[in-house]
């Protein structure tokens, strides 16, 4: 059986190894499952991997993502259950991610290809022989959002939240810090109760916590603006253009990797698609106006915000870090209120 962990990239290596020092045993039987395989063809960047728009990203695909969430889970709850359903939490994504969701309507919410996660598990004889194995029912695995250390709602910190923060960091979608910043980070995370009287992940100490906000505010940017926009648009409006002409289909976008998928619209001869893709594929960057550019392709999207306001330690409490300092406060408001021009356009239009 082939280990997953012996062939990750050394960064990707050293990063998991703080995330967790003990690998569980039955961890890498899940991971080799053809389902869960399929993630390991799907970038986590949204598409955006692809363009010279965004330089010099770091390939993590949603496997890797996957993993390192069930990593999280495991080192603060070291339950079983608890780290298959955070192993399992994307098995349903489908290629360019998110893109896809914005493909389905769901701009602001970014679900709709969750719902499929049940059925992938289901059909999976592998995983459902594994469960069998390991005594554990469907339901306690098919839905991370049980588990408040798992998923929890915006604003709260969950080690999807904390995961796909770190990682996105790393060079994902910006270098921001290296490993060792991340280990001192980590190393300050501990379980607390919310206001709620909910476990929830949280900061020891003040200095720490702000760090990881001013980073996160960064992040938070960096998922809505333009470029980002309108490239998971760009992508959602040519595979709907594309499954119009029944030329990919829904199956295909769960079951193709991206690169299949990629050549499959560099071979399309309808609507100008090609050619549209091959002037994404090389921009080095994209137009912004506040009045719709015609003649281009041209779009106006709002999207999801994505922020944390974590919980830090003060005098033996549990308090929001945006009540006792000003800088992360200020560093929280910028990724709420942040804003771009109304339109983003690419010089070119599908026929």
């Amino acid at each position: 059986m082939n280990n997953y962990f012996d062939n990750l990239d050394e960064i990707i290596k050293e990063y998991f190894k703080i995330l967790s020092n003990e690998i569980p045993d039955f961890l890498n039987d899940y991971i080799n499952t053809p389902a869960m395989q399929k993630q390991a063809k799907v970038s986590v960047s949204c598409g955006t991997y692809y363009s010279k728009i965004f330089k010099d990203l770091l390939w993590y695909s949603s496997l890797d993502h996957s993993v390192a969430v069930s990593l999280i889970i495991w080192n603060f709850k070291k339950d079983k259950k608890q780290t298959l359903a955070g192993l399992f939490h994307d098995i349903s994504t489908p290629v360019f991610k998110h893109s896809i969701d914005f493909m389905n309507g769901d701009y602001e919410k970014q679900e709709s290809t969750e719902e499929l996660t049940t059925k992938i598990i289901m059909e999976s004889t592998e995983i459902m022989s594994l469960l069998k194995r390991d005594n554990i029912k469907l339901e306690e695995v098919n839905n991370y959002h049980i588990y408040p250390i798992a998923d929890n709602d915006t604003p709260q910190l969950s080690a999807d939240r904390l995961e796909y923060t770190f990682s996105n960091g790393l060079g994902v979608k910006k270098k921001l810090w290296d490993i060792k910043d991340i280990k001192e980070i980590y190393e300050n995370i501990e379980i607390q109760k919310n206001e709620e009287g909910v476990d929830e992940l949280g900061f020891k100490d003040l200095k720490t916590a702000e760090k990881f906000v001013e980073n996160m505010s960064i992040l938070s940017n960096a998922y809505i603006n333009n470029e980002t926009k309108l490239t998971m648009q760009f992508l959602a409006d040519i595979m709907k253009k594309m499954s119009e002409r029944n030329l990919i289909s829904k199956k295909d976008l769960y079951e193709l990797s991206e690169r299949e998928v990629i050549e499959k619209i560099e071979n399309c001869k309808h609507n100008n698609i090609s050619t549209c893709f091959k002037i994404w594929k090389n921009a080095t960057n994209i137009g912004e106006s506040e009045e719709k550019i015609d003649n281009k392709y041209c779009v106006n999207i709002k999207a999801k915000i994505r922020y944390i306001v974590p919980l830090v330690r003060k005098n033996g409490e549990f308090i929001r870090i945006n009540q006792i300092s000003e800088n992360a406060d200020r560093n929280i408001q910028n990724a709420i209120n942040y804003n771009t021009k109304k339109y983003a356009y690419l010089n070119c239009k599908f026929t």
